[in-house]
């Protein structure tokens, strides 16, 4: 079985019935599904609390429990709606057949809505299908999560959620059925590599955050005014912690306790530490100091970039991939986005949107045997051709969709707080609340 089908292989199975299952003898491995248990926790543990530090520590005071708040809420808010219709509409296969484009090929039925068939003995490759749908769960959950940090300290709580809601619902669950959802799915077929997520989660999210800082306009005072970030203890924490996190996302992505789960856990490691190295040392040669903030922007720089590649790439395409993404992603968030002048606050596009296109890029060539990867890549040049053609799509229509949602919402209940609200801060106008009460 070819590394491309494991990582589509819980798609494909998610509708297996416990009698099919057993025919085909499709057998519960409990050293798997205690690994999935792990790994699943794991991934939620990336978005609370480290998704909600790295971010909070980055605004000013007087907005830290906004960005937290809405780190949270959004975890609540997109767990329910992934029970209700979000799984089913990203991985039921009804309809779907290889090289026919059709309906189904863009998003999933509904047949597993509300959770439909699911019981203890419902088996996902060999772990219970429950695992596996927790497992999803948490990549749904930070992917609009990251969204947060391109408009962090000016748009309304209300219309944040109505938002997510949205987002999750038009683009989410889409990108994600072509890509994972196995033979039928648009750029399954197409036979784009995306291990854990580069596209899917990252792309999506970078592209939607450039999208919405682009919508909702810049900060007040932004940028003559300093907002420097008021608690770098809190992001350098909440890295650490999606460093840690990360390796139950692309580990846990080989949905088993396997050999292609611990490359994927070495390259993780070895692209995350050069991809820190190269923004650090970029940024210490252009601006005479290297900064912590600089470090740590520099770690899920990497973390993002060997996603996709995870379960392909070998060490030294991880450590490839990881250089190229740090000092890229340095100047597409420092340089680039000066010269353009956007205010994506947090840099959600410059370390999501560039790292994502970097490594999904990058994965059609370190996928390769030939360069030591553990892909079945054997002519680069088109593969590099079908992961341009999949960053392409997915940055026309998350960038299309998400458009037209926010000039919905803005026309319907307006997106961003007065100046009022937003020279007080966000803590306050949103939710009456300090961070800190001297």
């Amino acid at each position: 079985m070819t590394l491309r089908k494991i990582a589509g292989l819980g798609a494909l199975l998610s509708l297996v019935t416990p009698g099919l299952a057993m025919a085909d003898e499709v057998v519960l491995n409990s050293g798997d599904t205690a690994w999935m248990i792990v790994a699943t926790a794991f991934v939620l543990f990336m978005t609370i609390p480290g998704l909600a530090l790295f971010y909070s520590g980055m605004v000013r005071s007087k907005n830290v429990l906004s960005v937290m708040m809405q780190c949270f809420a959004i975890t609540g808010l997109i767990s329910i709606l992934w029970v209700v219709y979000g799984y089913s509409l990203t991985f039921d296969t009804t309809g779907m057949e290889q090289g026919v484009v059709n309906f189904n090929s863009f998003i999933g039925g509904l047949s597993k809505a509300f959770l439909s068939g699911l019981n203890t003995s419902s088996l996902v490759y060999a772990v219970p299908e429950s695992v596996f749908i927790t497992f999803q769960m948490t990549f749904a959950i930070i992917t609009p999560a990251l969204i947060v940090g391109a408009f962090a300290e000016r748009m309304k709580f209300s219309a944040m959620l109505i938002f997510m809601a949205v987002w999750f619902t038009l683009v989410y669950a889409p990108i994600a059925h072509m890509v994972w959802s196995g033979n039928g799915g648009l750029m399954w077929d197409w036979g784009v590599l995306d291990f854990a997520g580069g596209t899917v989660v990252h792309i999506n999210a970078g592209i939607a955050g450039l999208v919405a800082c682009l919508v909702l306009g810049k900060r007040k005072g932004y940028p003559t005014t300093p907002m420097a970030p008021h608690n770098l203890g809190y992001t350098l924490v909440g890295a650490a912690m999606l460093w840690i996190g990360w390796f139950g996302f692309n580990a846990g992505s080989a949905v088993a306790a396997n050999g292609t789960a611990g490359m994927a856990m070495l390259v993780t490691q070895i692209a995350t530490a050069a991809a820190a190295l190269g923004w650090m040392f970029a940024e210490w040669l252009t601006h005479g100091k290297p900064s912590a903030l600089g470090i740590a922007s520099g770690v899920v720089a990497g973390l993002v970039a060997i996603t996709p590649a995870a379960g392909t790439a070998g060490p030294m395409g991880a450590l490839i991939i990881g250089l190229v993404a740090g000092v890229v992603c340095y100047f597409c968030a420092t340089s680039l986005k000066r010269k353009l002048g956007y205010d994506d606050s947090l840099d959600a596009f410059g370390v999501h949107g560039i790292g994502g296109i970097v490594g999904a890029l990058l994965t059609g060539v370190f996928a390769a045997p030939a360069l030591g990867g553990f892909g079945t890549v054997e002519d680069i040049g088109a593969q590099l051709f079908t992961q341009l053609k999949g960053v392409a799509f997915t940055v026309a229509y998350t960038a299309i969709v998400t458009y037209v949602i926010l000039k919905v919402l803005d026309v319907v209940i307006g997106l961003r707080v007065n100046e009022e609200a937003e020279s007080v801060g966000l803590d306050l106008a949103e939710h009456n609340e300090r961070g800190y009460n001297l």
